[in-house]
């Protein structure tokens, strides 16, 4: 399949200015400098070596007379003849550029370009990527602040390209930043180790050494960020309010803060992950954070809001039980947050209600904290206790969470004692 060709415009020539490689299709390409200027370069492979062919600049060849050489040198090409050897018998378009493009050429062997090099290198990694929002980000941050990266040989790519694309975000998004240099980095660590790039290469994304010295540091954060809980005090209350609301959403966050779970982990629940009778839900290991199978014993409400949903879907299978009003697709991320919203508690988060569930255990029960560890499907110690420890405290998990849920009902209960009744004699009992 040929290469497309014309994808620049006169339009898009004016207004680039980013260092970098642009291609115009055809071994064609507009090489913008780090000090500005604008040249035409026609790249093409003879005798497996990589060599690069210049036109001339911007200013003094225009790009409909670009298009022409490039032709003209690929109509060479197939005829068998070299472009540049064929030029220096007829007499130079332009002086060749010795000093930077000739030295490049030697030591190049026809190394693919950034661009579809990174997409290659991100389809085969990305399998081991479990959160398809993750996939995305990487694709994203490339293409939309690497542009100027895309056209450029991996092995051609310098120090300098580097900082042109990381500096315009540096400081504005310091996070997008800092994850778009490592994975530049990693994309051309995989391209030397492709046999890409020869050696003796330095990664001129590496940080230590290397950028660290040429870009600014950033400020470290004073303190850990925690996401805004409400206080297991105001729990039962809450849970009272918030069983008077008959949406989807609600009961998914009712579930959410019972099984002490992520909302990812409750919106991705399939049908085939319950067992009702048994009050068992498995979730399998590339749904959990810490790629780790979960089983989760159900609360005695968690069931019944289980066997409500029931009632109205077919229960298949591969059914999400909290599924959203598109045939297929779960409730939305936000929908159990608007609830918090909706609520006026919008100060809270969905994934603070963890938070709540540890503070309460922590202060309030005698639960041994590796038992609440695992309730919240965190990992327990070292690798090498972990290998040891196999078992995952199921039955004292399901005590656990049935105390929880007991706090949680605690209002709900009392508000539906008849009034006058008296409290029942608890003398004898032990304590």
């Amino acid at each position: 399949m040929s290469r497309p060709l014309h994808k620049l415009s006169s339009r898009r020539i004016s207004t680039l200015s980013a260092p970098g490689w642009y291609g115009d299709g055809g071994g064609l390409y507009l090489r913008i400098k780090t000090d500005g200027s604008k040249r035409w370069v026609f790249t093409y492979e003879r005798n497996k070596r990589r060599r690069e062919m210049g036109l001339g600049a911007v200013a003094d060849v225009s790009l409909a007379k670009a298009r022409e050489e490039a032709a003209a040198a690929r109509q060479l090409l197939s005829e068998g003849l070299d472009p540049i050897e064929q030029r220096r018998a007829t007499g130079p378009l332009e002086p060749e550029q010795k000093p930077e493009s000739e030295p490049e050429i030697v030591k190049q062997t026809g190394a693919p370009l950034f661009g579809p090099f990174a997409e290659a290198y991100i389809d085969t990694q990305e399998e081991g990527w479990k959160n398809p929002k993750h996939r995305q980000q990487w694709r994203n941050t490339i293409k939309t602040h690497g542009e100027s990266l895309l056209a450029i040989p991996v092995d051609a790519i310098t120090v300098d390209d580097v900082v042109a694309v990381l500096q315009p975000i540096w400081r504005s998004t310091p996070e997008t930043a800092g994850r778009l240099r490592g994975r530049i980095e990693n994309i051309l660590d995989a391209a030397k180790a492709s046999k890409h790039i020869a050696g003796p290469w330095e990664n001129p994304a590496r940080w230590r050494g290397n950028l660290i010295h040429l870009l600014p540091r950033r400020r470290k954060k004073s303190q850990v960020r925690h996401h805004p809980a409400m206080p297991y005090e105001d729990l039962p209350d809450f849970i009272v309010r918030l069983r008077r609301r008959s949406a989807l959403a609600a009961r998914a966050l009712e579930f959410t803060i019972l099984c002490a779970t992520r909302t990812n982990e409750t919106l991705r629940m399939t049908w085939s992950e319950v067992d009702l009778d048994g009050g068992v839900w498995n979730v399998a290991a590339d749904r959990m954070k810490m790629g780790v199978g979960h089983r989760i014993p159900l609360p005695g409400r968690a069931v019944e809001i289980l066997r409500e949903i029931a009632k109205g879907s077919n229960c298949d299978p591969g059914t999400f039980v909290f599924e959203g009003q598109k045939m297929g697709k779960p409730l939305s991320q936000m929908s159990m947050t608007m609830v918090l919203r909706r609520m006026k508690l919008g100060h809270y988060t969905v994934h603070g209600m963890r938070s709540a569930f540890r503070d309460y255990m922590g202060d309030m029960t005698n639960h041994p904290e590796s038992v609440v560890e695992q309730a919240l499907a965190h990992q327990i110690g070292d690798e090498t206790t972990r290998a040891y420890r196999r078992g995952d405290a199921f039955l004292k998990r399901r005590e656990l969470m049935k105390d929880w849920e007991g706090y949680l009902d605690s209002k709900a209960l009392k508000s539906k004692q008849p009034k006058g009744r008296s409290k029942p004699d608890l003398a004898g009992v032990a304590a």
